[in-house]
């Protein structure tokens, strides 16, 4: 039986949301906020009514490294069990693997396919950096991690949080050889690395799909090629990148296919630049103002924060307004 590669599509990397410090069961025993499953699944059920493709959950922008293994079993299992009972069976869903000992990524690898996960995102070791971590280290690590984990694995190819380690394109020739690997996330801005890796002839693309990290890439990427996105943005406005990705990736491209494709990268490439400025926390107070869910309330250390008084107005202002509107006529024509 063949290895399931995830659908092409629009991804989510959901902000964990945790209860808010005033609730009777905010603390844990170590005085951490609890993560708060209800809110993380109703975010969820509201992603996949909009059209979502699937959701990863525990990534980057899900802290994963600040959660416990039983809070990481409790939120993908609670989250399933949520989309399950929405109707929404079998509903994508990806889980973040941030670690780099192979015997512990493979723990949660096996943890998470038994909370009903789909595929792992598995980070590229980057403890020792770009200087003592060689391309071909990461291949025997997907390799030894692949034949031994219970889901088939993306690799989360993330510079920023991993000392500056690239996979380079011809890498991922190898690594989409393996058994077991099918896809790449890739969270830089190297377009040019999306079209090598989407394009290269020696990769059975139907294997292995490509993902960008940044919906301000998916026009250009998805031209060429690749599978889709994996979006923080679409967490607060997803019909207006999920339409994108329809036009894109459909058959016909006609001048006014084209010209609308021109409108809607535009807007959601200025979107993503309230992403790039303010990161995770923009993100979650973003989901917290424009869905209603979470919290504004400070989190789990050592990401404490909120936006500082008066950015949230200022960066809609400068960032959100043209894909508020977008976002709301997308809704009105439901």
């Amino acid at each position: 039986m063949p290895t399931p590669t995830p659908p092409k599509g629009v991804f989510v990397p959901s902000p964990t949301f945790f209860l808010p410090p005033d609730s009777a069961t905010s603390e844990t025993t170590h005085g951490q906020l609890q993560v708060d499953i209800a809110t993380q699944t109703a975010h969820s059920v509201f992603l996949a009514q909009s059209g979502i493709t699937g959701l990863v959950l525990l990534g980057s922008t899900g802290e994963a490294i600040h959660l416990s293994r039983s809070e990481r079993i409790a939120l993908v299992s609670g989250v399933r069990k949520g989309l399950d009972e929405a109707g929404f069976a079998n509903y994508p869903i990806m889980a973040g693997v941030l670690t780099n000992g192979i015997h512990e990524t493979l723990e949660w690898l096996e943890d998470y396919a038994s909370a009903g996960a789909d595929w792992g995102l598995v980070l590229v070791p980057g403890y020792f950096g770009a200087g003592g971590t060689t391309q071909e280290g990461i291949v025997e690590y997907f390799m030894q991690v692949a034949k031994r984990s219970k889901l088939p694995v993306l690799v989360y190819n993330y510079p920023g949080v991993t000392n500056g380690v690239v996979v380079q394109p011809e890498t991922y020739r190898q690594l989409a050889g393996l058994e077991g690997v099918v896809g790449v996330k890739m969270s830089h801005g190297n377009v040019s690395h999306h079209v090598q890796v989407s394009l290269d002839p020696g990769i059975d693309h139907e294997r292995f799909r490509v993902y960008s990290g940044f919906g301000q890439q998916l026009g250009p990427i998805v031209l060429f090629g690749a599978a889709g996105v994996i979006d923080g943005m679409a967490a607060f406005y997803p019909k207006t990148v999920v339409r994108l990705m329809g036009l894109v990736g459909g058959e016909q491209l006609t001048g006014e296919t084209r010209r609308e494709i021109q409108r809607l990268q535009y807007v959601v490439s200025k979107a993503e630049e309230f992403v790039v400025r303010y990161g995770i926390f923009g993100i979650k107070e973003a989901v917290a103002r424009v869905t209603g869910l979470g919290t504004l309330e400070k989190g789990r250390p050592p990401l404490l924060g909120r936006l500082p008084e008066g950015e949230w107005e200022k960066g809609r202002k400068l960032f959100l307004e043209d894909i508020e509107k977008v976002e709301q006529e997308l809704r009105e024509q439901a």
